[in-house]
C-alpha cells in the first residue's frame, strides 16, 4: 500500500522549516501531497499559482534524494476532505514549540474524529529552523532585511521582487 502523506499550510512562501518537514516526511512516505490552503478572508503576499511554483522547485530535490512523488494542491475546506480527497493516509504536521503542540493535538483529535483511518504525524523542527515562520520572514523581507538563511535563494529572491513593486 502507498503511504501518501498530506501536509497542508499557506506556503506564503515556502521556507526552510517548511523544507525541513518535508524532508523528514519524504523518509516515511511513497507520496507527498503538498497542500495549500485558500482562505477567502486571507490576503497572501503571493497567489496560489505561485505557491504552487516555489513549492515545486524547492521541492524537486527533496523528491530526487528520497524518490518521493511530490505533489502541490490547492483547498479551501476542511484539510480531512482535502486529505480524503488527495487519499492520503498520514496528515504531517510540523512542530515548532509548544504551542503549536497543543494546537496540533486538538486538530489530531478533530481530525481523528472525522476520518479515523488517517494518522496524524508530527515532525518536530530541527534547531535550525524551529525559529522560521512565514510571518517573521514577511516582515524582515519587507523592511529590506536579508532572509536567504530562511528560505530558498529563489524565495528570497521573489520575496525582494515583490516587495519592490509595492514600493
Amino acid at each position: 500500500m502507498e503511504r501518501t502523506g498530506l501536509y497542508a499550510g499557506t506556503f506564503d512562501p515556502i521556507t526552510n522549516g517548511h523544507l525541513d518537514v518535508l524532508e523528514a516526511a519524504a523518509r516515511m512516505c511513497d507520496r507527498i501531497v503538498v497542500a495549500i490552503g485558500i482562505h477567502p478572508g486571507k490576503k497572501p503576499l503571493f497567489d496560489a499559482d505561485e505557491r504552487k511554483t516555489m513549492i515545486e522547485k524547492a521541492t524537486a530535490s527533496i523528491a530526487r534524494a528520497y524518490k518521493v512523488k511530490v505533489e502541490t494542491i490547492t483547498f479551501d475546506g476542511l484539510v480531512i476532505n482535502a486529505a480524503k480527497k488527495s487519499k492520503a493516509t498520514l496528515l504531517i504536521r510540523g512542530l515548532r514549540d509548544s504551542t503549536d503542540f497543543d494546537y496540533e493535538m486538538q486538530m489530531s483529535g478533530m481530525n481523528g474524529e472525522m476520518a479515523a483511518a488517517i494518522q496524524t504525524i508530527f515532525i518536530p523542527a530541527t534547531p535550525p529552523t524551529r525559529h522560521i515562520t512565514g510571518t517573521l520572514v514577511r516582515q524582515i523581507a519587507a523592511m529590506g532585511g536579508d532572509v536567504s538563511k530562511f528560505v530558498p535563494d529563489f524565495v528570497a529572491k521573489k520575496l525582494a521582487a515583490q516587495y519592490a513593486k509595492t514600493k
